[in-house]
């Protein structure tokens, strides 16, 4: 049986130093928002020919006053443009003004993959409700694990189990944010809509795992007569082995799709295979050797 609970302060410091370099990549840079959540227009265009220097596409898109425009690669033959709020018209004549500058015989060699427009209201009210949604799903989510473990009173109250859950969610969703805050700085990775729905499948997928091995606390305490470190470790190392199966056939998908799938999803799915990798080790790690610190430090008699 491995000593996992023995170990907890190591653990502690892994996630404690991934936690904190996460802070500190939040601080530094901040998230770099998608127009999903600061408003703006994006344009996705494709050159059949190999797209040309993001400089000559800037200097292409000077005289429209754009404002602050990025352009991001999507591998040799797309841009991604970033710009103000524009409507339909100006939008056209911006895709126009690109196809006279690389493809002036207009053959075909530049085509407009995508387009979408969000105003600057409904970007703010989309950052309120992602914030929120976060939130309400993680105090839901410790008032159900409160409510499923109320029967559980000895010798770890069943609040407790809510609480320790918490942590590792919040755990399970700096890690992954801050990671976007050194993406969005070093490779102008943006935060868009689709990594709030992967944070939010990850806080279920994490969840799941963590009331995996609490349920087998819970009918370990009825089965063994042993001190309460003991029974953690014994119920984690009973779970372990499906934790980990689960979560590797899961991370094998979304490796294939990361690297053989469009690149349009590869920020999400980037997201999930952090997520899923994080919150595998923090329902092993971090939730139940939680519980059987927070019962040491409130009961000496528990110390083992």
């Amino acid at each position: 049986m491995l000593p996992i609970i023995q170990y907890r302060r190591l653990y502690y410091t892994i996630s404690g130093t991934l936690f904190a370099l996460s802070i500190i990549g939040l601080l530094l840079f901040g998230l770099r928002l998608g127009i999903d959540f600061t408003g703006g227009t994006m344009m996705e265009i494709a050159f059949s020919k190999g797209a040309p220097d993001n400089s000559a596409l800037t200097d292409t898109l000077k005289p429209f006053d754009l404002g602050g425009t990025t352009i991001q690669s999507l591998g040799d033959n797309s841009r991604v443009l970033r710009f103000k709020p524009i409507d339909e018209k100006q939008r056209e004549k911006v895709f126009q003004a690109v196809v006279s500058a690389f493809d002036p015989d207009k053959k075909g060699i530049v085509t407009l993959s995508r387009a979408e427009s969000i105003g600057p209201v409904l970007g703010v009210e989309l950052k309120q409700k992602t914030i929120q949604a976060l939130v309400i799903a993680i105090i839901v989510i410790a008032l159900y694990i409160t409510w499923a473990f109320r029967k559980v009173s000895q010798p770890v109250k069943s609040w407790k189990y809510g609480v320790c859950t918490i942590a590792a969610l919040f755990h399970d969703v700096v890690i992954p944010v801050g990671l976007f805050a050194y993406l969005g700085h070093f490779a102008n990775i943006e935060l868009d809509a689709s990594i709030v729905a992967a944070l939010l499948t990850v806080l279920g997928f994490s969840v799941h795992d963590t009331i995996v091995v609490f349920d087998r606390i819970r009918e370990n305490l009825h089965v063994y007569k042993e001190d309460f470190a003991t029974v953690v470790n014994r119920s984690v190392n009973q779970t372990i082995a499906r934790s980990i199966n689960t979560s590797f056939t899961a991370l094998l998908a979304l490796l294939a799709v990361y690297f053989f799938g469009g690149t349009s999803t590869q920020t999400f799915v980037l997201t999930m295979i952090v997520g899923i990798t994080v919150g595998t080790y923090s329902s092993i790690f971090i939730a139940s050797p939680l519980l059987v610190t927070w019962y040491q430090s409130t009961n000496k008699k528990g110390r083992t």
